[in-house]
């Protein structure tokens, strides 16, 4: 049976579907007209694969407690090979609701009340609230901007944070929410030789790994054999599918110690069984969904072509910042000489558009906005041409 689900231009409504994108503007404070291009979901339907799988459990009628069966773990590993050339180990693999919850697990896992945890400011917000939240200190190595426009590590910043603040764990973002660097081997292997060096865990979220656009993304554990021994690779098909609902991640921990401590977190919290639907929806994915994927990266890179031509010919003041990986765009609105608060006000309540400001990505962030660009090309459209009405 052939992919159903390519017809991207199709906009589907999604409000009264209880979505967060689309459903929670009043309780969020903002205006109901204004169009979402906030959260990371797609608005794009999933692969008709996985639609199957989901109706055949459905049909089945009983949902109980649930463990994958012997196709799961070759269904993923066959795709993080086909994609990214990587062999993880079965007894590596630890599943969890998401990679938030994930994160947060590490953070409990790894450090002790007021350590502190290292991040890459500006970067996905839940970085800092994993850490804040469980009353750990947040220490940020800012990335630079370099002269091509690209961000940058600041390794000698980097070892000089985790010497001076005595860093036992490290947050890495690969590819990075929200500049959208695909980090070079040469550049993952000077930050595992810092914290080898240092003694510090490092836990790589790779959930954006499969939406690379320029550049290959490398699995942090991959690019040095001896980084396995203090690493962690945190994995979903939800960005990739458009799963995130279902809340199912796949983490890999080749380190035993590591693992051990992680999971004794993961049952702390009380989480054993995942959802069927979820794991029936991973399974599906990455062992029939290649179509489907191939096609959403083609139209998302059109969408993002698009962006690139009407930010540099319509948007004076708005750049579009060098976009490697992730469907998430970093536009940096500095030249316009608005401070944040106002630049927010602006996009909101004149030009009609929810987006993240890139305050909320830390003090790095300031002056920046990030835009979903995983919806039809219709209301990508729509959306710049609102977008223009702040100018």
């Amino acid at each position: 049976m052939p992919e159903r689900n390519l017809g991207f231009d199709r906009i589907i409504p999604r409000r009264s579907t209880k979505s967060l994108k689309w459903d929670k503007a009043r309780e969020r404070g903002v205006p109901e007209e204004a169009l979402p291009m906030w959260v990371a979901d797609m608005d794009f339907e999933t692969s008709s694969y996985v639609e199957d799988a989901l109706a055949a459990r459905a049909r089945h009628g009983i949902y109980g407690y649930s463990e994958p069966l012997g196709e799961y773990f070759p269904a993923v590993s066959g795709w993080m090979q086909r994609r990214h050339g990587w062999k993880p180990e079965e007894e590596w693999l630890v599943r969890t609701p998401g990679v938030v919850f994930a994160l947060a697990m590490a953070v409990r896992a790894y450090t002790e009340s007021g350590d502190a945890v290292l991040i890459q400011q500006p970067v996905y917000y839940p970085f800092s609230e994993v850490i804040r939240d469980n009353g750990r200190r947040i220490v940020s190595s800012d990335l630079r901007l370099g002269a091509d426009g690209r961000y940058e590590m600041d390794m000698d910043d980097l070892e000089q944070k985790i010497r001076s603040e005595h860093v036992r764990l490290m947050l890495l973002c690969s590819p990075h929410n929200p500049v959208g660097r695909v980090w070079s081997a040469e550049e993952l292997k000077a930050v595992g030789r810092i914290c080898k060096r240092h003694g510090v865990t490092v836990v790589s979220d790779e959930i954006h790994s499969d939406l690379v656009f320029s550049g290959k993304h490398r699995i942090f554990t991959d690019v040095d054999p001896g980084f396995t021994d203090f690493s962690l690779v945190l994995t979903s098909p939800s960005k990739t599918f458009n799963l995130a609902g279902l809340l199912l991640s796949n983490i890999f921990i080749p380190s035993r110690d590591l693992r051990r401590r992680f999971r004794r977190e993961v049952e702390a919290a009380g989480i054993s069984q995942l959802s069927p639907f979820g794991l029936d929806a991973c399974e599906a994915a990455y062992t029939k969904g290649e179509q489907w994927y191939a096609a959403m990266m083609d139209y998302v890179r059109g969408n993002i072509r698009f962006a690139r031509e009407f930010t540099e010919q319509q948007l004076p003041g708005i750049r579009l910042m060098p976009h490697e990986g992730t469907y998430l765009l970093w536009l940096d609105c500095r030249d316009l000489g608005l401070d944040s608060s106002e630049l927010d006000r602006r996009i909101l309540h004149e030009a009609g558009l929810w987006l993240d400001s890139g305050r909320i990505f830390g003090p790095a962030g300031e002056g920046f906005q990030r835009l979903n660009a995983a919806c039809p090309r219709p209301v990508l459209q729509e959306a710049f041409a609102r977008l223009r009405k702040i100018l």
